[in-house]
């Protein structure tokens, strides 16, 4: 189940805005310590604060974005340093292009 905040963001880019909205204090999401996030605070700019029914809309979107962003880091962590990547490339292109493909189907994006 993707979160608020990815739901949110998702909303924000179908009405044409980003997610900088969020950033700047515009929307804000809170718990009450209920463990319950909901959008406490709405002042976006020609967007009505999104509905329940809207934002559950956005599951699969959100569930897809959240699940890409983690299979990256999880990409990113088995890459390597740049500068370590730059001197295999120089070294074996071929033997580098093979492992990143090993990366990547190990951790396929959606």
């Amino acid at each position: 189940m993707a979160s608020l905040h990815t739901k949110v963001k998702k909303y924000l880019e179908a009405n044409d805005k980003t997610d900088a909205e969020l950033y700047n204090e515009n929307i804000i999401l809170a718990d009450d310590g209920d463990g319950v996030v909901y959008i406490r605070t709405w002042n976006v700019d020609g967007v009505t604060k999104p509905t329940q029914a809207q934002l559950d809309a956005l599951e699969t979107e959100a569930d897809d974005y959240e699940y890409n962003n983690s299979q990256i880091q999880k990409r990113i962590a088995e890459y390597g340093p740049w500068k370590d990547q730059l001197d295999e490339i120089y070294t074996d292109i071929d033997a580098w292009k093979t492992r990143i493909a090993a990366i990547k189907a190990k951790y396929p994006k959606r």
